[in-house]
C-alpha cells in the first residue's frame, strides 16, 4: 500500500541538472597528477566493444546509466569501430580500475541549421568513470587530466577547438567539482523531469 506521504515524497524528488561544461584552449588544463607509478592510462589500439559494453555497465551502473543497456551486440560492435570513438583504460596495480571514451567530431556541415556550425574539431569526453572498488581513491583527477590532454592531443595533425563534457545530479558527488577544478568552464545547465541524463 501506498501512503500519502510516499506519494509527495516521489512528487518532490528534486528534478535533474545536467550541466555542460568547455575548454576552448589546453592553456586551461589545471593538471592533477598521481604520484603512484601503479596508476596507469593506457589507450586501447583495437576496437574492443566487449571491453567498451563491460566498462559501460561496471561504471555506469552506480551512476544509473541506461541509454546504452538494451543494446545488441551489433551495436556495440558498430559503436566501438566508429573512426571518431577513441576508448582509454585506466589501471592500478595492473587491475582494471576505470576508462573513459573521446568522441571526435569531424562533420563540416552540419545537417540541421541548429546544429552547431564548428562541430569540426570539437571533441566531447563522453564516458568517464572509475570501477565501485576505485572510488574515491584520490584517482578521478588524474584519470580526468588524462583524459583532457589526450583530447587537447592532435589527432591527425588537426588541433581541436574545444574540449566538453556533461554531468548530472546522479553522478558522483564530486564530479562537477573535479570538473571545474581542472579548468573546465559551465557554459549551459538544464533541469528535466527525467530519471536520467541519456533517457
Amino acid at each position: 500500500m501506498t501512503t500519502e506521504h510516499e506519494l509527495r515524497t516521489a512528487d518532490q524528488r528534486p528534478p535533474l541538472v545536467t550541466t555542460y561544461l568547455e575548454m576552448r584552449s589546453p592553456e586551461q588544463l589545471r593538471p592533477k597528477r598521481c604520484a603512484d607509478a601503479r596508476f596507469q592510462v593506457r589507450e586501447l589500439k583495437e576496437p574492443n566493444w566487449v571491453f567498451n559494453r563491460g566498462l559501460y555497465f561496471g561504471v555506469g551502473e552506480q551512476w544509473q546509466w541506461i541509454d546504452k543497456r538494451p543494446w545488441t551486440d551489433k551495436q556495440w560492435k558498430d559503436y566501438a569501430a566508429a573512426p571518431e570513438l577513441r576508448t582509454f583504460a585506466a589501471y592500478y596495480d595492473g587491475e582494471l580500475a576505470g576508462y573513459y571514451e573521446l568522441r571526435h567530431e569531424s562533420e563540416p556541415d552540419p545537417p540541421s541549421p541548429r546544429l552547431r556550425r564548428d562541430r569540426q574539431g570539437e571533441v566531447e569526453i563522453a564516458y568517464f568513470g572509475l570501477l565501485p572498488e576505485f572510488v574515491g581513491r584520490g584517482l578521478g583527477g588524474a584519470l580526468l587530466t588524462s583524459a583532457i590532454e589526450e583530447a587537447w592531443s592532435r589527432r591527425g595533425g588537426i588541433a581541436p577547438k574545444r574540449v566538453w563534457v556533461h554531468t548530472c545530479t546522479l553522478d558522483h558527488p564530486q564530479a562537477l567539482a573535479n570538473y571545474q577544478a581542472r579548468g573546465m568552464v559551465i557554459y549551459k545547465i538544464q533541469e528535466s523531469g527525467r530519471k536520467n541524463i541519456h533517457e
